[in-house]
Formats: structure tokens, C-alpha cells, sequence
């Protein structure tokens, strides 16, 4: 195809003739309205709608006091630590900085939650948006990794002990578990290697596939169109020129909506930097202010809050709570054999896989079941899109029970965090272990109880009306 440039006339204004020779070169002007200004998104949009926003402000937050970080960081066992010491008192604005990453480090966690949570709510993982809520859960497995490979890199106490727990578990997988710890930390113990190995990961790697699916996550988004608390498709209902009747253009509508937000979460953001920035010992703690000491066991190794629902579930499996998860598997086979309309070899396939499980239990410790729950309570999100048997897509228009099912789902996920937290005792592994059976049986029960009950009529428009014409 030959290279065609616009031709504009002679007294175009000079910013006009600067977009039109980037755009005889690549695509700005297109990519703008085909993902901003020419991109239609639902007219009802609320609140909840703003945390992908956010989402991706923090993450500039992040990537940018990153960058400053890493100027004046020094990877190395015996100096690491010194280093965060200079940053913070020595470099200009240096704690500034820190205190901006590590605030980010928790904000990122706290808006992907909440844009987590809009997704359950209103069905946001349903057909057409499969592969958006795919990528969305790789984009949470990969901030995951990112802020356990950061918590190391300060070698403070806790960030070393953390990191030496963490890597243990590892151990625990059977036949490879010694070898792959070993492999991780690359010596016996967490060390100089283990710290600059993380210090690769946390910098270049994981930022690197991050990017890679926040992108992917946007184009797919884009492609099929963003979901509505009504759960309605706008693209069903199209005017002349082919333009949702229930659509505005994202920009400017959405786009001055955001920069409102966004200048709350700033403000808010800049308080707790200024005026709170370890919040209570829930974003930096106590402990991480101590240089690493290999014989000096904190008395309580906890990771951050952001994992510790999940830290809660590895804690909760013991010895005596692998019998509960036996007769748990026993039932749920049950459950598909006698209550599904599977095809038999489906549910023999489930049966058969049951007992692999049963057989599992009893014959590894509870060590590695209470690792493997750890990591299936991540990856079941990616099974969501299938697991939904629901008519309908939102909250709004499903039974009036189903709302109090996801409250005790959130309910359980906010006491597992904070169990995660506090030392155990047996009473609080007790209920991490109820919390537990509630957390996977939310997931595993999806198929049967959201179906089930009376829904309501779904509009075929959305309901929300911005413009409503005032009688005289």
C-alpha cells in the first residue's frame, strides 16, 4: 500500500498539520476515538465503574516512584537495607518517594478489589467477556507476584523472614518440593542471590508481562464492548449511524467523570502518604524498620494484608481439618452424580478424580493440601465465567437471596484477611477453617445455587435515564 499523507492547506494551524503528519505515520487519531472519543460505553454507569481508572493511574504511580526507587537502590544483601536508609533520609524527597510506592503498593490492591467486586456483582466475566476476565485475573496473579518479589528487596525483618516462609512452602510439594526451594532462593537459605534474583523479577519481568496484559486487557474490553449494572448488551440496540442508543462517547463524558475521581483518590492518597503512611503497621510494618537478622525470629510472620485472606486458608489446614475436606469431597461427588445432568462419563471422569483426591489427603501431609488450597483459591476466579449458571447477568435482576450469598462471601473474604493477621490460636484456626468451606463452596455450589430461584425481567434498555425531559 503506498504511503499517503493528508494534504491540508497552507494556513492550517501548525498543531493541525503536526497530528496529521503523525497520523500519515501511525495511528493517533484513530487509535484516540476508536478507544476514547468514538468508544460508546453504557449511559448507566455508577460509581463501582471507576476503579479500572484508578486501577491504571496506580499503576503509573508505581511504575514511576519505581523508576526513582531503583536510581538510588542497591541490590545486595549488605547494602540493601543501608539503602532504603539513604533513600529515605538522605536523597531529596527520597521518603517521598518510598512512601508513595509502598502507599501504591496497598492503593493497587485496594482498587483491584473493589473492581474485582463490581465484576461479581454485575456478571462482568459473562459471555462476550470471557477473555476480559481472563486477562484480569492474570493481571491480579501477576500483582501478586510483583508485590511478593518487592516485599523482599527492603530486607527488613519481616520482608526476610516473610520471604522465608513463603519460599518453605514450596518445600512441601512432593518428590521436587527441597529442589524447587532450593532453585527459588538459589542458595540454602534466603540470601545475596535470592535478594538480587527477586530484584530481576520485581523490575523487569513481572512489570514487563504486566504491561503486556493491562493492554490486552483493554483491547478486549474495547473490542466487545464494557459491561453495564443492568447486564445489558447496548450494542443490540444501534441507531442509524450504527451508534448504541444507550451509549455516550467515553470521552468527554466518562473521561471528566474519572478526573473528578481521580483527584478524591489523590487527595485521599496524599493524606495517608503525608500523615499516615505505615497506617497502623498494615503497610509497612513495625518490623520491616529492622535490619534483616538470620537469627532472629520475629515472634509473628505475617505477609501483607493484601495476601493474607489467602494465607488464612494455608494456615487453616491442619491435620485434623483434612478429614472435613475428605467428607467435603465425598459430598460434592455426590453432589454431580446424583444432581447433574452430565453425561456418564463425565461423571465417572468426576468420581474418578475424587477419589485421586481422597487418596491425596491421606497420603500427603496437610503441609502440602494446605499450599495447594492456598493456590486453588486463585485460580478458581479464572473458572468464574463457567461456573455462573445464572439466567442473568447482574445482581439487580437475580433473587433477593442471592445478594445476602455474596455478602457472606465478601463477610468470609474480610474475616480470613484479618485472621490472616493475627497469631493463630485454636479458636481462630477454627473459624479460618469454616471460612474456608465457605470461601471454596461459594465457587464450587456456583453452578447449582445461581440458577436457581425466581429472576426478574431484564429490561431491554437500560434503565437509567441522564436526560430526563422537565414538564413546564
Amino acid at each position: 500500500m503506498a504511503f499517503v499523507e493528508k494534504k491540508l492547506p497552507a494556513n492550517a494551524p501548525l498543531s493541525e498539520k503536526a497530528v496529521g503528519w503523525i497520523d500519515a505515520r501511525f495511528p493517533l487519531t484513530s487509535t484516540f476515538k476508536a478507544h476514547l472519543s468514538e468508544y460508546y460505553a453504557p449511559k448507566n454507569f455508577n460509581f463501582f465503574y471507576v476503579f479500572g481508572s484508578l486501577a491504571l493511574l496506580v499503576l503509573v504511580i508505581q511504575i514511576v516512584t519505581g523508576i526513582f526507587l531503583v536510581m538510588h537502590y542497591k541490590p545486595d544483601a549488605t547494602l540493601a537495607f543501608a539503602s532504603v536508609e539513604y533513600i529515605m533520609r538522605d536523597v531529596p524527597w527520597g521518603w517521598l518517594v518510598r512512601y508513595m510506592h509502598s502507599t501504591g503498593a496497598s492503593s493497587f490492591f485496594i482498587v483491584v478489589y473493589l473492581h474485582m467486586t463490581r465484576a461479581l456483582l454485575y456478571g462482568s466475566y459473562r459471555k462476550p467477556r470471557e477473555l476480559v476476565w481472563l486477562f484480569g485475573v492474570g493481571i491480579f496473579l501477576c500483582l501478586m507476584a510483583e508485590a511478593f518479589f518487592g516485599y523482599l528487596l527492603p530486607w527488613g525483618q519481616m520482608s526476610y523472614w516473610g520471604a522465608q516462609v513463603i519460599v518453605n512452602l514450596f518445600g512441601a510439594i512432593p518428590f521436587i518440593g527441597p529442589d524447587l526451594s532450593l532453585w527459588i532462593r538459589g542458595d540454602y537459605v534466603v540470601s545475596d542471590a535470592t535478594l538480587n534474583r527477586f530484584f530481576s523479577f520485581h523490575v523487569i519481568a513481572i512489570p514487563l508481562v504486566l504491561l503486556g496484559l493491562v493492554v490486552a486487557h483493554i483491547v478486549a474490553l474495547h473490542e466487545v464492548g464494557s459491561n453495564n449494572p443492568d447486564g445489558i448488551e447496548i450494542k443490540d440496540t444501534v441507531d442509524a449511524r450504527g451508534m448504541p442508543l444507550d451509549g455516550i462517547p467515553f470521552h468527554p463524558y466518562y473521561s471528566v467523570h474519572d478526573i473528578m475521581v481521580v483527584a478524591v483518590f489523590l487527595l485521599v492518597f496524599s493524606t495517608i502518604v503525608f500523615f499516615a503512611p505505615e497506617m497502623g503497621g498494615y503497610f509497612l510494618e513495625y518490623n520491616n524498620f529492622l535490619p534483616a537478622d538470620s537469627l532472629k525470629t520475629p515472634p509473628h510472620i505475617a505477609p501483607v494484608w493484601y495476601f493474607t485472606p489467602f494465607y488464612s486458608i494455608l494456615r487453616a489446614t491442619t491435620s485434623q481439618f483434612v478429614y472435613a475436606l475428605i467428607a467435603g469431597t465425598v459430598a460434592y461427588v455426590a453432589l454431580i452424580v446424583l444432581k447433574t445432568r452430565l453425561r456418564a462419563a463425565m461423571k465417572l471422569a468426576a468420581a474418578v478424580i475424587g477419589l485421586v483426591f481422597i487418596a491425596g489427603l491421606m497420603i500427603f501431609d496437610a503441609k502440602f493440601f494446605g499450599v495447594v488450597l492456598m493456590g486453588v483459591s486463585v485460580m478458581i476466579l479464572f473458572a468464574m465465567p463457567w461456573l455462573d449458571r445464572s439466567p442473568v447477568k447482574s445482581i439487580r435482576y437475580r433473587p433477593d437471596w442471592h445478594k445476602y450469598v455474596y455478602a457472606v462471601f465478601f463477610v468470609t473474604f474480610v474475616i480470613l484477611g484479618y485472621l490472616g493477621i493475627q497469631p493463630p490460636t485454636d479458636m481462630r484456626t477454627l473459624v479460618a477453617q469454616v471460612c474456608t468451606f465457605i470461601y471454596f463452596g461459594f465457587f464450587l455450589l456456583m453452578p447449582w445455587w445461581s440458577a436457581i430461584g425466581t429472576f426478574k425481567r431484564v429490561p431491554d434498555r437500560v434503565t437509567f435515564e441522564p436526560h430526563t425531559a422537565v414538564k413546564s
